[in-house]
């Protein structure tokens, strides 16, 4: 179990409890398999709508759990701590769902929401080029006006749940000559698409089981009923939502964390080295001291963080410390807790290999944690 923290209510605790069970039985037994086949069962996520884990901070009113961004807190620290985080969960419920609620019309709401919330769609959002990573005003993807919407042509890559993806958010230029005021966000149905093509799933170090992969837009028609918010808005939407994204990229961090420390306690009082469990050796009670204070810091700071997101305050720049600086930590815990197991460390059947090779990711999806500075110190 993670640390308690102060907003982890009963109700909140509750729903902990269902998603962790319900990533041990139906998720960590079939990772291997996932990895293999690079995505999850596409049955998965009607499994996790039904049992109300996906949007939970979605209104009832468009198919959600009608709950805060703490329940969907939830079901993402337990994700992150049964080592089942190659599932683009987070994308799909924190991240799509709410661009839809926060921008979308009472039309686009009732009509993606409640498919979201229940499985029957997968969301994704497409925003990385192959020129255009966390420098976001150097997309080149355009969508011209036409009578009745806009005609689409460009390239997206490392899009996670890219090859499945039902649903999704897309970053156009809608007018290049004006800069971060010519972005603009349109929602695809991915359906029978007329020139709409997915490539390739792509090949990563880690995280084997998300799809992540390239799309392809050629020509292809969206009605004016498809953008989403207002025309040259998308590059303020996507800063704004950017916070939450970045807030729960350190809160798995965190999560990730605390769980490769209770492994590695366990693993080193178990393990006999000379005659003696490994915990004994002076070395490793210091490294798991300093590994416990690195992740009990890393809780602190990340709960002062949601707390502020609950209250509307959690600005930009602290988004950006927290995710830089978790994701930094979260990859020193792994690589000191993946030495203590030894040469069982560098195995893919013990969990935190994995674990060390999804984690690097994390440094550099959400912005590259060099990019974060650089939004810190402009706020300085």
């Amino acid at each position: 179990m993670i640390s308690r923290s102060a907003w982890f209510d009963e109700d909140v605790q509750a729903l902990y409890d269902v998603a962790e069970d319900f990533f041990v039985k139906e998720v960590t037994p079939h990772l291997d398999r996932h990895d293999a086949q690079k995505h999850v069962d596409r049955e998965l996520w009607r499994k996790a709508g039904e049992v109300g884990l996906l949007c939970c901070s979605i209104p009832e009113q468009y198919g959600g759990g009608g709950g805060s961004f703490l329940h969907d807190a939830a079901v993402f620290q337990a994700q992150a701590a049964s080592g089942a985080i190659n599932w683009g969960l987070s994308v799909h419920s924190g991240y799509v769902a709410h661009y839809l609620l926060a921008y979308g019309t009472e039309e686009q709401k009732h009509r993606w929401l409640p498919a979201l919330s229940s499985g029957d769609m997968v969301g994704a959002i497409a925003m990385t080029e192959p020129g255009a990573g966390s420098d976001l005003k150097a997309m080149t993807t355009r969508a011209l006006p036409v009578e009745g919407g806009y005609r689409v042509n460009g390239m997206k890559t490392f899009i996670t749940n890219g090859a499945t993806c039902d649903l999704v958010v897309l970053a156009v230029k809608t007018d290049p000559g004006a800069g971060a005021r010519g972005m603009s966000l349109l929602v695809l149905e991915t359906d029978a698409l007329a020139g709409f093509v997915r490539g390739r799933t792509l090949e990563k170090m880690g995280l084997h089981g998300q799809d992540t992969a390239e799309l392809f837009f050629n020509d292809v028609f969206v009605p004016t009923s498809g953008l989403l918010g207002d025309e040259g808005a998308g590059f303020a939407m996507l800063m704004n939502q950017l916070v939450q994204e970045r807030l729960v990229i350190g809160l798995q961090a965190v999560a990730a964390m605390e769980s490769a420390l209770a492994q590695t306690i366990a693993y080193t009082k178990a393990r006999v080295v000379f005659d003696a469990p490994l915990f004994d050796k002076q070395n490793t009670r210091f490294e798991l001291a300093e590994v416990a204070t690195l992740t009990r810091a890393g809780r602190v700071f990340i709960d002062d963080c949601i707390i502020k997101h609950l209250d509307g305050k959690l600005d930009g720049a602290t988004a950006a410390m927290c995710k830089w600086w978790l994701t930094d930590v979260q990859f020193q815990v792994m690589d000191r807790c993946l030495q203590l197991f030894g040469g069982y460390g560098y195995m893919r059947e013990y969990p935190i290999s994995r674990m060390f090779t999804d984690a690097r990711v994390q440094r550099i999806y959400g912005g590259a944690n060099e990019v974060m500075k650089e939004v810190i110190a402009r706020s300085i």
